[in-house]
């Protein structure tokens, strides 16, 4: 196959299968490759093929003259439990897949190439017997995934120093279908302040669907529920797009060390909306039937947040290289809160945000690399984090609230020209309550990531 049409084949793979969603570094993946997952998601400072291009770019000036072409398939593995009043409710949505494509070309010092990865996301379903259905038969889910087409650039300035950069096209899918009980969390939210844990407006408009129906969320045993979800493993129903960009470098210190740096831009996402919603308003006990309004959705603002970080790699001897990063990721800039807007058919509006206050997140990456022959490499790392989520403010369809993971993988060459590699990653379990619903969370997770490599 010409190296043009294994790229196109490339991407058209990996836009037509689902993104990975899930929650790792809050909703950023652990580790983006197998050879940096393994090693605990440090990458900063040494050749981790082209999975790079998400990582800093700058390590792609490290490969030999020539194209690479890196071919990945990842699962994630998330076990999301909640809890109320003595009963508990799993989630359903325990496994999420994709695929990551990767080429790059190098010439003269010069590297130029394509890739398109997932960026992360996170997503939980639960069904319509559990502490969420309000009503029986109600589903409560959510399905953030953002993925990008990189285009990177890398140079060789110098026999010590790498510089690189990328242009990323983003996009972003979204699917929600979320209930609100109006007495504890609808009704506070109406007026500002206090234990509020956000901001509703609403205008019913003239003549609209929503017209004389306002009326139906008074009262204690009246809730809302939010619906734009296609149930679609390949898209979500509110959907926007993007770009973003990167810069890294890399410097050899001396033989044995080089240390390296990245920044990430904060996302330019446009608007994620969905032409297809719906808001019902209902009563608990039954007695009033469902009123569900037609109408289109807006989820304002989602972007992803801006990155930077440093480390260092040491090659210790001819079979043993160290890593170690730290990367810090600017989630209280990004999700202070979640809004959306919603109107019907007809006219109105119904803009509910839900508070966030996410924290900025601090991650130390740690990793090893130990040559057991020329064909095997055995790999192992940890991944330390602080969880960005407020427990004030969790919402258990949201749980990004893991902290750390072990990391484990190798690497085997098949070969001079080609090589597989493999990592997983298990993030011990989170408990967390929430400060406005009383919902307890616990949220555990395993990854894993396998990469085929081929150099031509």
């Amino acid at each position: 196959m010409k190296a043009k049409q294994i790229i196109f084949s490339g991407v058209l793979a990996a836009c037509a299968l689902p993104q990975l969603a899930s929650a790792t570094n809050g909703m950023n993946m652990e580790g983006y490759g197998a050879t940096a997952m393994g090693m605990g998601g440090a990458s900063m400072a040494y050749d981790n093929g082209t999975a790079a291009m998400m990582n800093n770019p700058a390590t792609l000036a490290m490969m030999e003259a020539g194209a690479n072409l890196d071919l990945a398939l990842g699962f994630l593995a998330p076990q999301v439990k909640s809890s109320a009043g003595g009963t508990t409710s799993r989630s359903s949505a325990d496994m999420f897949g994709g695929p990551a494509f990767g080429w790059v070309r190098k010439q003269n010092g010069l590297l130029f190439g394509v890739g398109v990865y997932g960026q992360g996301g996170m997503g939980t379903e639960y069904n319509g017997n559990s502490i969420f259905a309000l009503t029986p038969g109600m589903v409560n889910r959510s399905e953030v995934s953002v993925g990008r087409v990189i285009f990177p650039v890398a140079y060789n300035v110098s026999p010590d120093l790498n510089i690189g950069g990328s242009l990323d096209y983003v996009w972003a899918g979204m699917d929600l279908r979320m209930a609100m009980d109006f007495a504890s969390q609808m009704s506070p939210m109406m007026v500002p302040g206090g234990s509020a844990s956000g901001v509703i407006t609403a205008d019913a408009g003239t003549g609209g669907a929503l017209a004389g129906q306002v009326g139906l969320i008074g009262g204690a045993n009246a809730a809302g529920y939010f619906d734009f979800s296609n149930d679609n493993d390949f898209t979500g129903q509110a959907v926007g797009t993007g770009y973003a960009g990167k810069l890294g470098f890399t410097y050899k210190v001396n033989p044995q060390l080089t240390i390296g740096g990245t920044y990430h831009s904060k996302t330019w996402l446009g608007d994620l909306n969905a032409r297809e919603a719906s808001l019902s308003l209902l009563d608990k006990t039954g007695v009033v039937a469902e009123m569900k309004i037609p109408g289109s959705i807006s989820v304002k603002n989602f972007q992803w947040p801006e990155t930077y970080g440093l480390g260092f790699a040491y090659q210790a001897n001819n079979h043993l290289m160290v890593a170690a990063d730290w990367k810090r990721i600017g989630w209280g800039n990004v999700m202070k809160d979640f809004r959306m807007v919603f109107t019907p058919t007809g006219g109105g509006y119904v803009d509910a945000t839900l508070y966030q206050k996410w924290s900025d997140q601090d991650v130390v990456m740690l990793g090893a690399a130990y040559r057991m022959t020329d064909a095997l490499t055995l790999r192992g790392g940890l991944n330390m984090a602080n969880n960005p989520v407020p427990d004030t403010y969790l919402n258990a369809l949201f749980p990004a609230t893991i902290k750390n993971h072990i990391t484990a993988g190798f690497g085997y060459a098949i070969g001079k020209k080609s090589h597989l590699d493999l990592a997983f990653s298990y993030a011990p379990k989170v408990t967390a309550t929430s400060g406005v619903t009383g919902i307890t969370t616990s949220h555990e997770q395993y990854n894993g990531q396998l990469v085929y490599s081929t150099h031509f």
